[in-house]
C-alpha cells in the first residue's frame, strides 16, 4: 500500500504535464488558426475594395489604356477590365472573379498552370493560409474557354463559413429557385452562368467531373448526362455541346472524402 501510495503522487504530476502541454498546444493552435482566418478576411475585403472602387467610378472618371499599351494589346492579347488591372499587377495568376448573390462568395480567382494545387493553402498574395484562395484546374483554358472549368475553394465551416463554404446554400431547392444565377468574370470579360445541377460524389473513388475539361459531341453529352442523374433536385436546366460549362468544388463531408458540385453553363 505504501509504495502504492508514493507512486500516486508522480503518476498525478506526469498526467497533469501532459494535459496541460495538450491544453497549452490547442490553445496556441486554435489562436494562430484565428488569427489566419482574420487575415484571410482582411485581405480579401482589401481585394474587393481595390475592385469595387474601380467599379463606382464613373465610365468617364475609370483609368484607360494608354495609347501604346491599347496598341499593343489590339494586336497581341484583350484588354484587362479596369476593375481587375490593379489586382492582376498585384498577381498575375489572377484569372477572373466569382460573385454569387446573397452568399458570402465574392473572390478573385487564381490559377498557376505549371503547379497542381499551388494555392491550396497559399492567399492571394502568395502566403501561407490555412484557407487558400479560389482556383481553376491548372489545365483548363479560362479565357478560350475550356468546355468545362473547375474552380476549388475549400469549405471553411469555421469561423466565418468563408471561401466555398456557402456553397451549401444550394443543396436546398428553395435557394437555388430564387439565386438561378451568378457571375464569373475573366480578366477581359463579364460573365453570367446559371446553374444546370447540384450534386455530390467520392473524392477518390467518385465520378471524376474535374477531369472533363474538352471532348466531342458525345463525350461532352455523357458528361452533362451524368452529373444530372446524381443531381440534388431537378432545375429544368440542361446543357447542350458547345455550351461552356464551369463547376465549382469543394468539400462534401457527409461521404467522408467527398465533393460537393455546382454546375453551371454561360449565358452571357
Amino acid at each position: 500500500m505504501k509504495k502504492t501510495e508514493k507512486k500516486r503522487p508522480v503518476l498525478y504530476y506526469i498526467l497533469l504535464g501532459v494535459f496541460g502541454a495538450v491544453f497549452l498546444f490547442s490553445a496556441v493552435y486554435i489562436g494562430y488558426y484565428l488569427v489566419q482566418a482574420n487575415q484571410a478576411k482582411q485581405l480579401n475585403s482589401q481585394l474587393q475594395d481595390m475592385k469595387d472602387k474601380v467599379v463606382q467610378l464613373s465610365t468617364e472618371e475609370q483609368p484607360t489604356a494608354s495609347e501604346e499599351e491599347t496598341t499593343a494589346t489590339e494586336e497581341t492579347l484583350p484588354v484587362i477590365l479596369p476593375e481587375y488591372r490593379a489586382l492582376y499587377e498585384r498577381n498575375n495568376d489572377l484569372v477572373g472573379w466569382i460573385h454569387i448573390p446573397d452568399t458570402n462568395i465574392d473572390y478573385p480567382v487564381v490559377q498557376s498552370p505549371y503547379e497542381a494545387n499551388f494555392y491550396l493553402h497559399r492567399n492571394f498574395d502568395k502566403e501561407y493560409s490555412y484557407g487558400g484562395t479560389l482556383y481553376a484546374r491548372e489545365t483548363c483554358d479560362v479565357f478560350a474557354p475550356s468546355d468545362n472549368i473547375t474552380i476549388y475553394g475549400h469549405r471553411m465551416e469555421k469561423p466565418d463559413g468563408s471561401m466555398f463554404y456557402q456553397l451549401d446554400k444550394f443543396k436546398k431547392q428553395e435557394f437555388w429557385k430564387d439565386h438561378q444565377t451568378f457571375t464569373f468574370d475573366t480578366l477581359y470579360e463579364h460573365h453570367t452562368y446559371q446553374i444546370v445541377c447540384v450534386f455530390k460524389t467520392h473524392g477518390t473513388e467518385g465520378y471524376p467531373y474535374h477531369r472533363f475539361e474538352n471532348g466531342t459531341k458525345e463525350q461532352f453529352d455523357e458528361f452533362v448526362s451524368t452529373v444530372k442523374s446524381m443531381e440534388f433536385y431537378e432545375t429544368g436546366v440542361t446543357a447542350e455541346y458547345g455550351d461552356k460549362l464551369i463547376c465549382l468544388s469543394t468539400c462534401e463531408y457527409s461521404l467522408g472524402d467527398g465533393r460537393f458540385v455546382v454546375v453551371a453553363k454561360r449565358i452571357s
